[in-house]
């Protein structure tokens, strides 16, 4: 299988001492980053037909790159914008550049924006999915499953298991997260139990998640896959919308995805998040300070007021202290729950939301895609109705089991 080929757009990267990591990331998953060669005329007739007035030097070489991308004088397998999180000027070319290339190719994009902390290891679930959609595309397109097969999604806070037979969920497992392994095991067992199926009936197994490779590895899993594509995949599946655009949200335990999809296959992408404050874990806080549990804080939030609240979850820790000054001032329990969720809500939308093409139906997945304040306060800030489709907490397992049915006959 040759090499997949990802154009790189960027501005900074050389001197931040990052460009190295973006060349170990590529080339992790069998990749090759390369600069498009342009010439002069390029560069000025790009930047005069794109109309943004930038200064940068380096933001203009992306431009006339992007326009050689788009009008096929290039040839690319995938695309990665990369600027620095500080320039205000290159953020803007940033999200421009991925909405034109989306709009106006096929080809996948992911942008991001980088620190000159950023390692291999933060960029290596974004590179492997951006050569998973180059390479399978076939794959991705796969609307129904077949057989009897099995996902595991081995999470940060929570590990999944589904059967699933001829296109139908027949079995679940859900448990915390404490060895990957076994509660891996644990979760495969629960979802056989309740299939009412032998393991060695399986056809095919996939996995996902940060445990992925290890759990993968154990149980001699077929298809081993990050969960960018996995979730997108599962989401879209279980919306029953493989057909035309939406968007994926998935807040997670640890970090958070955004995903644009197009006929069931991703096409623009971001993962992550500044801090735990925008993810489930603070959600999780907040459950624990006012004494309830998880699944408790969303008719809770449900009930209140978030603007009754001032809240900070940019910072967990600047989260929490809101949590206990709104406490002590005599806020109620159901007005604080309420303010969380859209913090959280919030953090998601300006962070990431401002990375994807926003297209309806959204879809929101994952765990805490149950808590229903946060989907109303996400609801409330994109002005429309969120999908979460029936399992939407299993997402990632129905993707792996969904894929790895691709791969029955080969077994």
């Amino acid at each position: 299988m040759s090499r997949v080929r990802i154009a790189q757009l960027s501005c900074g990267p050389e001197y931040s001492g990052v460009q190295n990591e973006i060349a170990k990331a590529a080339q992790s998953v069998d990749a090759e980053v390369f600069f498009p060669d342009i010439t002069l005329k390029d560069i000025r007739s790009g930047f005069d037909l794109f109309g943004l007035d930038v200064r940068s030097p380096d933001l203009k070489l992306a431009i006339a790159r992007a326009r050689a991308l788009v009008e096929g004088t290039i040839e690319a397998d995938a695309v990665f914008i990369a600027t620095c999180f500080r320039c205000a000027e290159a953020a803007i070319v940033r999200n421009e550049l991925r909405r034109y290339i989306h709009e106006n190719s096929r080809l996948p994009v992911v942008s991001y924006s980088f620190t000159e902390r950023t390692t291999a290891g933060t960029l290596l679930t974004r590179m492997e999915a951006l050569t998973t959609i180059a390479r399978r595309r076939a794959l991705l397109a796969r609307e129904v499953q077949e057989g009897l097969t099995l996902g595991v999604d081995s999470g940060s806070s929570t590990t999944k298991a589904i059967v699933m037979q001829d296109d139908q969920i027949i079995g679940t497992g859900w448990l915390p997260t404490t060895g990957v392994l076994k509660s891996a095991e644990d979760v495969i067992d629960l979802a056989l139990n309740e299939a009412g199926v032998a393991r060695e009936q399986i056809q095919a197994v996939g996995t996902t998640g940060y445990g992925r490779f290890l759990v993968g590895e154990k149980i001699g899993a077929d298809l081993i896959q990050e969960e960018l594509t996995v979730n997108s995949k599962g989401a879209v599946y279980l919306a029953d919308s493989q057909r035309g655009s939406s968007t994926v949200i998935d807040i997670g335990g640890m970090d958070n995805k955004a995903i644009s999809v197009q006929d069931g296959i991703p096409g623009t992408f971001t993962m992550g998040g500044i801090c735990a404050g925008a993810s489930g874990r603070f959600l999780e806080m907040t459950a624990k300070r006012l004494g309830v549990d998880i699944t408790e804080l969303g008719p809770l939030a449900m009930k209140g007021m978030s603007t009754m609240v001032p809240m900070n979850s940019y910072c967990i820790v600047f989260g929490t202290q809101s949590l206990v000054n709104a406490l002590a001032a005599g806020s109620s329990p159901e007005d604080v729950a309420a303010a969380a969720c859209h913090s959280v809500a919030e953090q998601v939308f300006e962070q990431q939301l401002q990375e994807v093409d926003i297209k309806e139906p959204v879809i929101m997945v994952g765990g805490t895609s149950l808590i229903q304040g946060l989907v109303r306060a996400m609801g409330d800030l994109l002005q429309t109705e969120i999908v979460v489709p029936p399992h939407s907490q299993y997402i990632g397992a129905v993707g792996s089991a969904l894929l790895s049915s691709g791969f029955i006959k080969d077994r």
